[in-house]
């Protein structure tokens, strides 16, 4: 399915919005005023004082799946901007509700010009998806990935296997390396904290780790990550099989570093 819903500018540049604890929502937009599309809402009212401070006007709303800290917002932004579209798995239906167009894993969008791919990323959830921008120009791309993959980490198994796991992530590792990787949650100190204390010899991943406590030493965020940084030091995405993957997700899960 390929479906065209905008006709506005070219996207210049993703924002993110801190909210709750850990959770980052993300603007796709392009220069002010104008459209933009927001990914995972975890709440509404955040998210629509910095969208009408930037005097731009919500025109969809992605899921990448159904947890409440990914949707929660949505009927708040519907209420403000009724016409915006709602973009998440078909699939999901009965648990992402509102959903105005339903779509899998194979689709190809366009929003605000830019082209989107919908990947199908089980493993976290049963139909977790992702949206994929390729490059434009001088723009490397965007992943925005839910909780399938974290900056040096990945999101606990709760409907998935370690072998959908392991597929996800590989395929989301076979993306161009400067792809942008916007991840959902502000997990990556902890996460490098435990790869460090697996892997103490990895100068890549020690070297990742200070320079991510000194960004957070001054409150900022870590992300968006990037592909080939992931390559690099995430242990789960450099794990050679499913049983690996099984092994380091035990180990994480179990860690209180």
């Amino acid at each position: 399915m390929q479906q065209a819903l905008t006709t506005a500018p070219i996207a210049e540049r993703v924002s993110l919005i801190p909210v709750l604890n850990d959770n980052y929502v993300f603007v796709l937009h392009g220069a002010s005023p104008g459209l933009a599309v927001v990914v995972d809402p975890a709440v509404a009212e955040p998210v629509i004082g910095w969208l009408e401070q930037q005097e731009l006007e919500l025109s969809a709303i992605l899921h990448t799946h159904h947890h409440h800290d990914h949707i929660g917002g949505t009927p708040g932004l519907l209420q403000r901007w009724p016409e915006a579209a709602v973009i998440a798995s078909g699939a999901d239906q009965a648990r992402i509700p509102l959903q105005t167009l339903a779509v899998q894993g194979g689709d190809q969008l366009e929003l605000l010009g830019r082209s989107v791919a919908v990947l199908a990323v089980p493993g976290h959830t049963a139909h977790h998806i992702a949206f994929y921008l390729p490059p434009a120009g001088d723009d490397g791309g965007h992943l925005f990935c839910g909780d399938t993959l974290f900056a040096a980490g990945c999101g606990r198994l709760f409907e998935g296997t370690p072998e959908q796991m392991h597929a996800s992530l590989q395929a989301l590792a076979a993306l161009p390396e400067a792809t942008q990787v916007w991840c959902a949650h502000e997990y990556t100190a902890g996460n490098l904290r435990w790869a460090a204390a697996q892997e103490p010899g990895d100068g890549a991943i020690q070297q990742r780790l200070a320079a991510v406590e000194a960004l957070r030493a001054r409150n900022e965020p870590t992300i968006p990550s990037s592909i080939g940084l992931e390559r690099a030091t995430n242990l789960f995405v450099r794990a050679a099989d499913a049983d690996s993957l099984r092994q380091l997700r035990g180990s994480k899960d179990l860690w209180k570093g």
